[in-house]
């Protein structure tokens, strides 16, 4: 039988896997077509600090996590204009 230890590292390697298997990944495109921007916005939001972290998914593969981007959107504020004084040209 193999050591506590060990059983426990296999069982987090699994559990990660499925999580993995589980969670929906998204590439900048898919991203910044979800925002209506560009992906050098995403990448300046990210940059900024004020958007979710994008997560490394193998080598030279950077997506984000779906449920990551549905919180920070739960967690957005809205503004909302109600009055709007335009000078008249005339």
């Amino acid at each position: 039988m193999k050591p506590a230890s060990d059983r426990m590292q296999h069982r987090r390697r699994s559990l990660s896997s499925q999580s993995l298997a589980n969670e929906v990944y998204l590439k900048v495109e898919e991203v910044a077509a979800r925002y209506g921007v560009s992906i050098d916005t995403i990448y300046r939001w990210k940059r900024n600090g004020d958007f979710p972290k994008a997560r490394k998914v193998g080598p030279g593969v950077t997506r984000w996590r779906l449920s990551d981007l549905i919180e920070h959107e739960a967690n957005m504020q809205a503004c909302f204009a109600t009055h709007l004084n335009i000078p008249r040209s005339e």
